[in-house]
């Protein structure tokens, strides 16, 4: 039974060691499709119908090869993370990640990325209501080498509740919310943030909430930080396919821009996985269905993962037969700190392939 127990104990320290990720940034696209990011720019879904300049969108994102279309739509996803990380969820090719819930909208799925689990009996809405389940972030920030060390930005404004803020105190940057104790830059991002056009209530500009979270980054230096981005689900919800393109184009600039600074600083470069995700898919049978998801509407929990950073060799695209699930990305977030994440519901395992330097 001794002999046992060392082992295991042994076990975790050598898990701990092996990892080189000191830092880990989790970033979600919300409802964006596996569809594009894999294949680019979807030739039935540019027409005047959804998109107003069609002509534009065929000169800036398509071109006759998928690779091509997925490079023009996503560079950096394609130059960077294919190239020195990996990627999962190409469906075509046999790589297959989806969400456990059976729920298929925002809350559900950012339960289930940050707690680990669904939880389809008490989440079941997108209300704002305080989320009963313990998240990895607040976890972790009950270990003494992250306490303090963990923020969340956020474009849509019901993360303080997700998150549950209340309970763990854990800052939470959300929709119009402006900064505490702003720099000059900062100080233009809230004046900014009610001036330009609001075409989403209560909701960020996602070029706000990176530059808001960009600002944080440096002043504070935070071990963790989740940064989640909306316009990609608002824009296809409101069945504009050249702005829903345009969204997954800039945010690909903002993750460009946040990598390239990680690899710039000592406490960062080479020490720093960023994981990258979306809360639920869309449907794709019909023209109409990328607007929309849901239970009701098929092929909604089709999702997928991204991963770069130092523990995570350069395998690229997935192109083999597997299965994960939404659930897997709290317990890898920290293992990937050397830690292991559990919770009072069983939790998905880590996605061991991203384990493999």
């Amino acid at each position: 039974m001794v002999l046992t127990l060392l082992s295991v104990v042994i076990s975790l320290a050598s898990h701990a060691q092996k990892t080189k990720t000191e830092n880990v940034i989790l970033i979600t696209l919300d409802g964006m499709r596996w569809q594009e990011v894999f294949s680019g720019a979807e030739q039935r879904l540019i027409k005047k119908k959804f998109a107003k300049d069609s002509a534009g969108i065929v000169n800036t994102y398509w071109a006759t090869t998928l690779e091509a279309r997925r490079e023009k739509l996503m560079p950096f996803f394609w130059n960077t993370i294919a190239k020195q990380g990996q990627l999962y969820g190409n469906r075509n090719l046999g790589s297959k990640v989806n969400t456990a819930n059976k729920m298929w909208f925002s809350y559900p799925g950012y339960n289930e990325i940050l707690c680990g689990f669904a939880d389809d009996e008490k989440i079941n809405s997108n209300d704002a209501n305080d989320n009963p389940n313990k998240n990895v972030l607040e976890f972790l920030n009950e270990q003494k080498d992250f306490k303090g060390r963990i923020a969340a930005y956020t474009s849509w404004e019901t993360f303080p509740w997700i998150i549950n803020t209340k309970r763990n105190g854990i800052p939470v940057n959300s929709g119009l919310t402006k900064s505490q104790n702003p720099n000059e830059s900062e100080k233009l991002l809230d004046e900014l943030m009610f001036q330009l056009p609001n075409n989403t209530g209560g909701t960020r500009v996602d070029a706000l909430t990176f530059h808001y979270a960009f600002e944080y980054l440096k002043k504070n230096r935070p071990k963790v930080l989740f940064l989640s981005f909306d316009e990609t689900d608002h824009w296809a919800h409101e069945g504009e396919y050249d702005k829903y393109l345009h969204a997954a184009n800039y945010t690909d600039g903002f993750i460009k821009t946040l990598w390239e600074w990680l690899q710039s600083q000592p406490q960062y470069k080479n020490k720093t996985t960023i994981i990258i995700t979306t809360d639920h898919g869309r449907g794709k049978v019909n023209d109409e269905d990328w607007k929309h998801h849901g239970a009701k509407m098929p092929f909604a929990d089709e999702i997928w993962f991204a991963f770069l950073g130092p523990d995570t060799s350069a395998l690229g695209e997935i192109k083999s037969e597997q299965q994960l699930y939404q659930n897997q990305v709290a317990k890898s977030l920290a293992a990937f700190l050397g830690v292991d994440y559990k919770n009072e519901k069983q939790v998905g395992g880590i996605v061991s392939t991203a384990f493999t330097k």
